[in-house]
């Protein structure tokens, strides 16, 4: 693919990744409640749901979604009440001290995975981004195969450089605040923007031209 048109994609990508949104939101979390190192699991998890909504629409499932009102909706009010029920369970989580979190009695990797992984996966901008803008970068008239690894690869490693900095950036703060009193209100804080984000989507409407 020209150079010029791969570039576009790059811009385009890191403004999406680095907005504020339920993803970012999930690793600032992850990286406050449980540092670096365990919170990178829900990166993991982020782009394992990724992946999936990209074999999603490369076998057509993504093209029913966006045609289809009741399926789109579906998956629309899954992702609001996610997002308002981990805002709820941050709000009230207890804050550990940083003995505790440094001992390893934090959530498990494979919670965190999970949370990751769902935060994804309900959310439908992501099939909007896959099914209807990620095409409107694809040449017909090349191969088509070797175009869409290089932007999903592009895809991944931006969105996965992007929530490592977020949840790094957590973790670094997590080490200035050992008072479990301080952490109480920055989950408060958190669990309130989960809680907006899934209102903001509950209120959105998709606006989507014809992709080609």
């Amino acid at each position: 693919m020209e150079l010029t048109v791969w570039f576009t994609y790059f811009v385009t990508t890191v403004v999406l990744s680095i907005t504020p949104g339920p993803g970012v939101f999930s690793s600032v979390s992850s990286g406050l409640n449980h540092g670096f190192r365990r919170g990178v699991w829900n990166g993991v998890g982020m782009q394992a749901a990724n992946l999936i909504l990209v074999v999603t629409v490369s076998v057509g499932l993504g093209a029913i979604l966006l045609a289809s009102e009741t399926a789109f909706a579906v998956v629309k009010w899954l992702g609001v009440a996610y997002l308002i029920y981990l805002g709820i369970a941050t709000w009230r989580s207890k804050p550990q001290d940083f003995a505790q979190r440094a001992n390893g009695s934090a959530r498990t990797a494979r919670d965190i995975f999970v949370r990751g992984f769902f935060v994804n996966l309900t959310n439908p901008k992501g099939i909007i981004f896959f099914a209807a803008i990620l095409p409107q970068f694809i040449d017909v008239a090349r191969p088509l195969l070797p175009q869409y690894a290089i932007l999903t690869a592009t895809t991944f490693a931006v969105d996965v450089v992007v929530m490592a900095a977020y949840t790094a950036a957590a973790a670094r703060a997590l080490r200035l605040m050992r008072d479990p009193r301080k952490l109480r209100w920055v989950n408060r804080g958190l669990g309130s923007a989960f809680v907006a984000a899934g209102v903001a989507l509950a209120s959105w409407r998709r606006v989507i031209s014809a992709a080609g």
